[in-house]
Parts: C-alpha cells; sequence; structure tokens
C-alpha cells in the first residue's frame, strides 16, 4: 500500500511539473493587469456559490490580437494553464494600430469590456456556441446583442505578426483552441467567468 502512494506521489508530481506556467511570456505590464484582474474575478466568485472557483477565463485586449491574449486560469495553483487567439469586434478598430474602443451599445459591433458568466451552449450559424451573461455595467447588454463564446474556422491557431478576423463584438477563438476550453466549461458544474479588460 505503501508503495501504492508513493508512486502516486512521484507521478503527480511529474505531470504537474509538466505543466507551463505561461505567465513567464507575459511582460511585466501585462502580468500586473492580469493580476489586478484575476482578484476582481475572484471578489465576483465570492459573491455566491453559482461561480467555478477554481478556473477563470481572462482576455487582455491591450495585447495584439495575432498573440496569444486569450489565457485559461488556474486560481487554485495560480497559473496560466493554456492560451490562444482570440478576435476582438469590428466595432472596436479605430484605425490606429494597438488602440480599440468598447461599447455595450447594441449594432456597435464592438467588444464589451466586463466579467462575464459563461452560460449553457446551443448550436448556431458558427456551431457550438456558449451564451454569455453581461456582470457589469460595461456589458449587460451581452444577452440583447447575442454576444456569445463561439469558434471560427478564419482565426489561426497559431501567434502571428499580422492582426487576425476580427468578430461583430464576439470572443471568437480558433476550432483548436475552442475544443480545449470546451471540455472544461462542459465538465464544470459551476459558471465559469470569463473577464475581457482592456
Amino acid at each position: 500500500m505503501k508503495l501504492f502512494y508513493l508512486i502516486l506521489f512521484v507521478t503527480a508530481g511529474f505531470f504537474n511539473t509538466s505543466k507551463i506556467n505561461f505567465k513567464e511570456n507575459l511582460s511585466t505590464a501585462e502580468v500586473e493587469r492580469l493580476n489586478l484582474q484575476i482578484e476582481e474575478v475572484k471578489e465576483k466568485i465570492g459573491e455566491g456559490p453559482s461561480y467555478n472557483t477554481k478556473i477563470a477565463f481572462l482576455v487582455d485586449m491591450k495585447i495584439k490580437s495575432g498573440k496569444n491574449r486569450f489565457f485559461v486560469y488556474d486560481l487554485v495553483n495560480d497559473k496560466i494553464i493554456d492560451q490562444g487567439l482570440v478576435a476582438h469586434g469590428a466595432g472596436s478598430e479605430t484605425g490606429i494600430n494597438g488602440e480599440l474602443r468598447f461599447s455595450n451599445v447594441p449594432d456597435s459591433k464592438a467588444t464589451s469590456l466586463g466579467r462575464y458568466a459563461i452560460e449553457k451552449c446551443y448550436k448556431g450559424m458558427f456551431g457550438k456556441a456558449y451564451k454569455l451573461t453581461g456582470l457589469d455595467e460595461t456589458n449587460s447588454n451581452a444577452l440583447k446583442r447575442a454576444i456569445v463564446l463561439h469558434k471560427y474556422s478564419a482565426v489561426p491557431e497559431s501567434e502571428q505578426d499580422h492582426y487576425i478576423s476580427r468578430s461583430q463584438g464576439c470572443p471568437m477563438v480558433s476550432e483548436a483552441f475552442f475544443k480545449r476550453i470546451e471540455k472544461i466549461i462542459d465538465s464544470s458544474k459551476s459558471k465559469i467567468i470569463l473577464n475581457i479588460y482592456y
């Protein structure tokens, strides 16, 4: 029996160390923004038992769309466990590279900042997608605007130097990344918070 626990301990240790902490790839400013937003997510989680306390999704819109800016965050071990590209809304473009604007107004086609609760999935024009409920004043029209988390074949899997395609305001990810995050969402018994910030 002792041998079994020793093998289990060694195996668990091996798999834990094989996880990469993607935080190391971020700049100091990006890590500071991330840490601040994690505190806001934890504050929301503390309001009730309906939110997942172990995992959160964070999107840093200050990072260029061709770079990984959608982070799957392990709240227990304080580390990024996965990351991918995500599109912003076409209405968020300002004409100046690296500068975005945001809106909660219907038909603006812009990204809305704030915390969202990821709701049940449904089948839409992009296949499987997840409804998003806005939890802040800045994204309170998410359901009315049909802002959802979905995949799109034109979103590349790997980082690139140029900007990726834009959405109608939805956080839109690659098909491969969607497959990874849908497993996390579907296995969660409570709502995962998605936090989009700038």
